[in-house]
């Protein structure tokens, strides 16, 4: 009798075990989602045994963003994640040489150099540069003013930090201006350039200590300027980023317009400061010339040469945009030479290595690979990986460690460290931030192929709802990646701009097009996108609807459409060329090309793409532009932009919602006040963005809702 009791127990807990085992996970909330923790930064520490890594996340009750710096250190076998700042204002670390310092940005309040709270005031600060220790103790201003600190750099020996910003005005200057000019903004009569200056560590030291114990003297509250900093050189044009080669003896500097504003490809340029002379100043010498927009600047353990990544425009001849390319440029001779140039697809982020080597996060399709080269003439090596996307790699001159953020379709972003560039796959994570997403019932998602109106094969992923992974006849919702130089891959991301996890999760075939103009399949295929910037994709992506639904995987009745930047573009023409979907949602796109072009801060590619200015080819800036076709909408359009928006100027979405109201045609408009093209000041701004837009997915095209 005890034997069959004893039985019964064992399998009843057999049972319970297996209803255990097949209990499904809970699918992912809209408020889930969004509080998922983003990286800004990822930087190895000299000696390799630490990482400083920067996280954003969303600060509900302050309605801010929170940027804040943590500490991994290395130990034994193991390791351990402390949080190094807490202001919620802190950025761009950088490791001293000597490993002993970690210098950042921050908009933080200061008060004699003290922090004060966050809560405090939201409103953004002039963005000074600080100094921590990663044993611990509170941080502290280096700098001091009105203006932003734009770039610094350490110098080699750590004994000074290299930090550039606007010319500084006294307080007479100031006031005198006030004066004469009111609250009259002088469009470009204001613009001053930028000034490098040079401050020691053992002044800033002195001075922080000296701070608390007495008022700020009177001539540093007057001058505008950081007390104990020097001028090294001065500039027309706004310092982007600085380098100092590891000798110490080169500083190179990369400028842009002083209003930011793209609208000149010779106001990007490259610049070097020789450091071994005696003057108070020195006159930059320029040591680059060409039509391309460079940045992501590096020295090569050389000392000789600086590294640089082009975006937009061409380093070997006119003006063009090719996908992002590496390059270095000799520093003696002036002679640039491409890295990876046999490599099909984009060099998304790189880093140097010890040896002289560089190692990149490269795409291909739908992958982004580590890849690495010993010289730009040597064949280009793939390191083992996972199968994915790898970001930020990041490595140590004085060890072979390196580190870098790695995600996948259903594997969130973290940060990882490997034992050496050629160990990637035995990389061990160092942040669980995100934990909570491999917790859900997350979709599952593939590549998809099909063949455009002119032969050419282009790539895609299909993300399916959980638990219907390779079904067929869904309703699909078509969401177009901004850019153009971009690709939806094998990654993962959870924010208001890529909320594809969500669409699925609510009963959508979500289908990311990676259409001509994408990165990651060639320069051809990036550049047959001109002049036709968005027919030719146009074409891409019904061609990619049509396929789908000749296959038997998307309903031809359920299909939305959707993007924003140029997936807005996208979408406003698509609605244009078709009825057949039955639902948009767009953000931040043109409905037509001569104000965008006036009004946009990267003015040099729109003129790129549609073959001239707008009066070198008219006929080209209307036959591509919406609003001319405008009358053959007939789909209800949920439309939402940035108050301040100036890449896209939020007057197209004003321009949109009248024409469709003109036309009767359902539709809605959001404005998220302060808010720029990205939608990075105030977190609610993104969640009402997606919130709304899955209510318009299920009002207007018949699947899911909100899923609080």
């Amino acid at each position: 009798m005890r034997t069959r009791t004893l039985l019964v127990a064992v399998a009843c807990f057999l049972i319970s075990v297996s209803l255990f085992a097949q209990t499904p996970k809970p699918k992912l909330t809209l408020d889930e989602f969004f509080n998922s923790v983003g990286f800004t930064a990822v930087k190895v520490s000299p000696d390799g045994n630490a990482v400083v890594i920067g996280t954003e996340r969303a600060d509900w009750p302050q309605q801010i963003f929170r940027k804040e710096l943590w500490l991994y250190r290395i130990a034994g076998s193991g390791g351990n994640l402390v949080q190094l700042t807490q202001s919620g204002h802190d950025g761009s670390p950088q490791w001293s040489p000597d490993g002993q310092w970690i210098a950042f940005l921050s908009e933080r309040k200061t008060a004699n150099g003290k922090d004060a709270d966050a809560s405090d005031d939201k409103d953004k600060e002039a963005s000074q540069l600080f100094l921590i220790s990663p044993n611990g103790g509170e941080a502290f201003a280096v700098t001091s003013g009105d203006d932003d600190v734009h770039s610094f750099a350490w110098s080699s020996d750590s004994k000074s930090i290299y930090f550039a910003t606007r010319q500084p005005w006294t307080k007479q200057q100031n006031d005198d201006h006030k004066k004469d000019w009111k609250d009259v903004v002088r469009y470009r009569g204001d613009e001053r350039g930028d000034v490098i200056f040079r401050i020691s560590l053992e002044a800033s030291l002195a001075r922080h200590a000296a701070l608390g114990t007495k008022e700020l003297p009177t001539v540093e509250k007057e001058s505008g300027a950081t007390p104990g900093a020097v001028a090294v050189a001065h500039t027309p044009l706004r310092v982007d980023q600085l380098s100092i080669s590891r000798d110490g003896k080169q500083l190179a500097f990369v400028t842009s317009s002083v209003s930011e504003r793209e609208e000149k490809v010779e106001d990007i340029e490259i610049y070097l400061v020789d450091l071994t002379g005696n003057a108070a100043e020195v006159a930059p010498v320029r040591i680059t010339k060409n039509e391309a927009v460079e940045g992501n600047l590096g020295w090569a353990p050389d000392n000789r040469h600086v590294f640089f990544q082009t975006s937009l425009g061409s380093v070997e001849a006119k003006y063009e945009d090719p996908q992002p390319r590496l390059y270095w440029v000799d520093s003696n001779t002036r002679e640039v030479q491409r890295w990876f140039a046999d490599y099909q697809g984009e060099v998304a982020r790189y880093t140097p290595l010890p040896d002289g080597s560089v190692l990149c996060a490269c795409r291909v399709g739908t992958e982004v690979q580590l890849q690495s080269q010993a010289n730009p003439r040597a064949s280009i090596v793939k390191r083992e990986g996972w199968p994915g996307t790898y970001e930020r790699p990041t490595a140590s001159m004085q060890s072979p460690r390196v580190a870098f953020e790695y995600s996948a379709t259903e594997r969130p972003t973290e940060v990882y460290i490997a034992d050496g560039p050629d160990k990637a796959a035995q990389a061990r994570p160092i942040t669980a931030f995100n934990k909570l997403f491999t917790e859900r019932d997350l979709p599952k998602a593939k590549p998809y192929r099909w063949t455009s109106d002119d032969g050419t094969t282009v790539e895609g992923m299909l993300m399916y709802p959980p638990g219907k992974f390779e079904a067929k006849n869904l309703p699909m919702f078509v969401l177009i990646h901004g850019g153009p130089q971009d690709a939806d891959g094998n990654h993962f991301e959870a924010d208001w701009y890529q909320w594809d996890r969500l669409a699925a999760t609510q009963g959508w075939l979500v289908f990311e097009p990676n259409y001509r103009g994408s990165t990651g399949y060639g320069d051809k295929f990036a550049l047959q996108i001109v002049p036709e910037i968005v027919s030719k994709p146009g074409r891409d992506i019904l061609a990619g609807v049509d396929a789908l639904v000749k296959d038997g995987i998307a309903d031809a009745n359920q299909l939305a459409i959707g993007g924003y930047s140029y997936g807005g573009y996208m979408t406003n023409w698509l609605i244009t060329q078709t009825t057949r979907f039955k639902a948009a949602v767009t953000g931040a796109g043109a409905v037509e090309h001569v104000a965008n072009w006036g009004n946009d801060d990267t003015v040099f590619d729109d003129v790129y793409f549609l073959g001239g200015l707008p009066w070198q080819a008219p006929d080209r800036y209307r036959s591509e532009a919406a609003i001319f076709q405008i009358d053959k909408v007939r789909t209800p359009t949920h439309m939402v932009g940035g108050a301040e928006d100036i890449r896209v100027a939020v007057l197209e979405n004003y321009l949109l919602d009248r024409a469709l109201h003109e036309l009767n045609i359902p539709s809605d408009l959001l404005i998220f006040p302060g808010e720029g093209h990205s939608l990075a000041k105030n977190p609610w701004h993104g969640k009402i963005k997606v919130r709304e837009e899955l209510k318009w997915l299920a009002k207007y095209g018949g699947v899911g809702g909100t899923n609080q």
